[in-house]
């Protein structure tokens, strides 16, 4: 069984960036494996600090109005990881998921912890690499010209243990609908 992560699509990130693009691949996803009866898991990151975009009581972490109708089953997360002190490795089992996809925010940290800890856990991984965005820039990291999305995609895709896709290839490669 296949399941979709769709992780930290909320207000406080959302809200920093225009990120049209990522969501519209997250939402064609999303609806791609609803219409397959398969297992559609959001993420949410919560933390503790007040000044935080993502307080736990805060309007920035509700899930974004975009994606939020979506959602049927949420996963709450303190740590980058979606695993680490969650139920999803019991709702996963529950559901019997084996292969998992990867999308949301941001794409260098909790993305690439969870693709990371799932194949940790056994899980075929795929990490579609534009349907996941981030709020850092090149500036943020002190590296012109890094392009955090495609650095992110190409060291997962070298660890030749995880699978690294576009949109455009989950298409043709996944979807019952190949003309998305």
């Amino acid at each position: 069984m296949q399941a979709l992560l769709v992780i930290d699509v909320q207000n406080g990130i959302v809200n920093l960036g225009d990120f049209q693009q990522e969501l519209a691949h997250m939402v064609t996803i999303i609806k791609d494996f609803k219409s397959q009866d398969k297992p559609v898991i959001f993420v949410r990151h919560f933390d503790d600090a007040k000044e935080s975009p993502l307080h736990k009581n805060s309007v920035g972490s509700e899930l974004h109005p975009s994606l939020k109708e979506y959602a049927d089953c949420v996963v709450e997360k303190q740590t980058p990881s979606s695993f680490f002190n969650t139920n999803l490795a019991s709702l996963l089992e529950e559901l019997g998921v084996k292969h998992l996809f990867i999308t949301g925010f941001n794409t260098e940290f909790c993305c690439m912890f969870t693709a990371i800890s799932a194949f940790d856990r056994g899980y075929k991984v795929t990490f579609i690499e534009n349907a996941t965005g981030t709020v850092n820039t090149d500036e943020t990291y002190e590296m012109e010209g890094l392009d955090i999305r495609d650095f992110i995609g190409t060291v997962l895709h070298w660890s030749d243990v995880i699978e690294v896709l576009d949109f455009e290839e989950y298409v043709e490669q996944y979807s019952l609908n190949k003309t998305i």
